[in-house]
C-alpha cells in the first residue's frame, strides 16, 4: 500500500510518502490510521489532527470509513479551497 503525504502533513512527518503492509485486520481509513499513529511519535502527532485531514484514496476524496485494499494509494493532505 502507498501512503502519500502533502504540505504540513509531509513537513510534520519529514516525508513525502511510504510504502505500507498493514496487518489483515485493517479494513478501513479509520483503523489504519489507527495503526499508523502506533509506527512514531511524528505519526501519532499528525494524526491526532484528523479533522485537518483530507484523505484521497485511489484519487477519489473519501471519508475516515471508507474500505481499503492492500494495493490502494491512499494520501492525506489539508483542505483545500478553491477560488
Amino acid at each position: 500500500m502507498k501512503i502519500l503525504y502533502f504540505a504540513w502533513i509531509k513537513k510534520s512527518l519529514q516525508i513525502s510518502e511510504e510504502t505500507i503492509n498493514p496487518p489483515k485486520n485493517i479494513k478501513n481509513v479509520k483503523s489504519l490510521i489507527q495503526w499508523m499513529s502506533l509506527k512514531s511519535k511524528k505519526h501519532k502527532e499528525v494524526f491526532l489532527k484528523i479533522k485537518s485531514i483530507r484523505i484521497a484514496i485511489n484519487h477519489e476524496v473519501v471519508d475516515i470509513n471508507k474500505k481499503i485494499k492492500k494495493n490502494d494509494e491512499i494520501a492525506f493532505f489539508p483542505p483545500f479551497t478553491g477560488g
